[in-house]
């Protein structure tokens, strides 16, 4: 960033402050007075750029603390790189989906779809980006201002897809009608958000409504449904999915807490605990699943007398709001069902397939962006990419990327073009599938990006922030909705039921 006080400085100047009382080094044209910090930077009076990027992120240079460092620059020179700048698209191969990468096509997307993806990334890289840093370091849920943020421009409402929820409301600021927007709207949401976030800091982000809400949705009450979505949809009040116990992950019809009528049949009364519940610790409405007299019932509960939820501690950031939720004899109007009584599996089965393509939405997202760091990095005398084992670990990563987020857009496709119905018949399986698919591969790629960054990747600071988080974290993405292993059988499953009987080698 060029600041007019600054004075131009002739490189031979530079070179003459080389003592160790008086040390100055170039940084992409720009000069810095260390000698403070003689003892800890190499380069005195020479230009130490290709020194400072193999141990530093370009960030550091827009500290404060390092800006006031900064006493003029090089005569003649403008700085030529940069860092992350907020809205712009990477130039880094295979650093985007293809679809957005310079010179290249794609069916799936129009000219709105591209406009609408360059609002929603400036909007997350300028307004959710700096929250996710600070609230993923100190574990505190997401800003309450964020979320407004969220509210003025209907993303709560929008990351919960296509649907009559949208209707009367405006879109990114007008940019896409509610008629208009279609699943791939909501995969743009979240990609850019999976690109701009952290792992905790995503989910904590109510990431719990994105999975809660849709069963109020498609099966509550109208009058559960005129209360609870204004105020979820407009981040006034949170709703979190309370599925999972102890005893029962993947095995919904082996859950524990249960849901018996009072005597004059107007109240349910829900014993039980759940656990991993993500937004959890916040929640005011939590989508519970029990066991009834007719089977599995789904049932709205909003935090009251019984309700007590304690945090649990994960390999993510506390901002998740990851609980363990206790229910003692809470009463809930029988009105709250959501569903038939005894219909529940019928529920999260629909919720499901939606959860899991978010899931994969954001897997592809996240597994690109290690390339650029091999430019960088230089062993033996070369840059790292000249090693041919490097060379095999990158692509690897661009074949996984790329090969998921072709399914992705692929089954997206076939999501914009079916009824929910349909859907629920059709893509289930390869949904499950493709979530299989894509986590395995981002836990390859987490492992192969630790290699690659050596040391750097299992640093929680500094060159490899980002893969020592994507390496601790990878495991969510491998569980949360269902485990690989379930879903890559449930996938066959499907197939196997729809095997032609009449089929012969």
């Amino acid at each position: 960033m060029t600041h007019p006080q600054l004075r131009q400085i002739p490189r031979d100047e530079v070179g003459k402050h080389n003592t160790p009382d008086d040390l100055w080094i170039i940084i992409d044209s720009a000069v810095y007075d260390l000698s403070r910090f003689k003892a800890m930077h190499p380069g005195a009076g020479q230009d130490a750029t290709e020194a400072f990027f193999s141990l530093h992120r370009y960030e550091v240079l827009d500290r404060p603390q390092y800006q006031r460092l900064k006493i003029g620059l090089v005569e003649g020179e403008k700085p030529s790189l940069h860092g992350r700048i907020a809205g712009e698209l990477s130039k880094v191969p295979y650093g985007e989906p293809t679809w957005l990468a310079e010179g290249y096509h794609s069916p799936y997307y129009t000219e709105g779809h591209r406009k609408f993806q360059k609002a929603v990334r400036r909007f997350f890289d300028e307004v959710v980006y700096p929250d996710a840093l600070d609230r993923e370091a100190d574990g505190k849920r997401p800003s309450q201002s964020v979320i407004d943020k969220m509210t003025e421009v209907n993303m709560h409402a929008m990351r919960m897809g296509p649907g009559k929820h949208l209707k009367g409301r405006v879109l990114m600021n007008g940019l896409v009608t509610p008629e208009e927007f279609d699943y791939f709207h909501e995969l743009i949401i979240t990609q850019e958000f999976a690109r701009s976030s952290l792992r905790g800091y995503g989910d904590g982000l109510l990431g719990g409504k994105v999975i809660g809400l849709p069963p109020v949705l498609n099966f509550g009450s109208e009058a559960i449904k005129a209360k609870v979505l204004p105020e979820v949809l407009e981040g006034r009040k949170f709703i979190c999915l309370a599925i999972s116990e102890a005893h029962a992950g993947s095995d919904v019809m082996g859950l524990q807490t249960t849901a018996t009528k009072s005597e004059d049949e107007k109240e349910w009364i829900i014993n039980g605990t759940k656990k991993w519940i993500t937004n959890g610790t916040f929640a005011d409405y939590f989508t519970v699943g029990c066991k009834t007299e007719d089977g599995f019932t789904v049932i709205l509960v909003e935090r009251g007398p019984g309700v007590e939820t304690k945090a649990i501690k994960t390999s993510y950031s506390s901002t998740a709001g990851t609980a363990y939720i206790t229910f003692d004899n809470v009463r809930v109007p029988v009105e709250n069902t959501l569903g038939e009584e005894g219909g529940g599996i019928f529920v999260m089965l629909s919720n499901f397939n939606h959860e899991r393509w978010v899931m994969c939405c954001a897997s592809a997202r996240s597994q690109r962006g290690i390339s650029e760091w091999t430019t960088q990095r230089k062993v033996f005398g070369k840059p790292l990419h000249a090693q041919a084992v490097i060379r095999a670990k990158i692509a690897g990563m661009i074949s996984r990327a790329e090969s998921v987020q072709s399914w992705l857009e692929n089954i997206t496709y076939q999501m914009c073009n079916m009824s929910y119905k349909q859907q629920a018949s059709k893509l289930a399986g390869q949904i499950a599938l493709l979530k299989s698919y894509s986590t395995a591969c981002g836990q390859d790629t987490a492992r192969d990006a630790v290699q690659v960054f050596g040391g750097r990747g299992i640093t929680q600071t500094g060159m490899g922030r980002y893969i020592e988080h994507y390496h601790r974290t990878i495991p969510f993405d491998a569980l949360l909705g269902g485990a690989e292993d379930v879903l890559a059988d449930l996938g066959v499953r499907q197939a196997l039921r729809a095997m032609p009987r009449d089929a012969r080698l």
